[in-house]
């Protein structure tokens, strides 16, 4: 399951940078495509974060920054 969420993960990251470098390039869509491309890549990273915690709390706690930046 961990490996899946990862792949998962991963997958939502490039997809989202791909939209994003295909929005409009004007104002609206320079600040969508920047925004978008932050939150989304950094679902997987803060993923990989959380699976590397010390213990039940850290991984808990750093789930929580996924969700946040998913949420985003």
């Amino acid at each position: 399951m961990k490996t899946d969420l990862i792949n998962r993960s991963n997958v939502f990251a490039h997809k989202c940078v791909k939209l994003a470098i295909n929005l409009p390039k004007n104002k609206l869509g320079s600040h969508i495509e920047g925004q978008l491309i932050r939150c989304s890549t950094s679902v997987p990273a803060n993923y990989r974060a959380a699976c590397l915690g010390q213990s039940k709390k850290a991984f808990i706690s750093k789930l929580g920054i996924v969700i946040e930046e998913a949420d985003e």
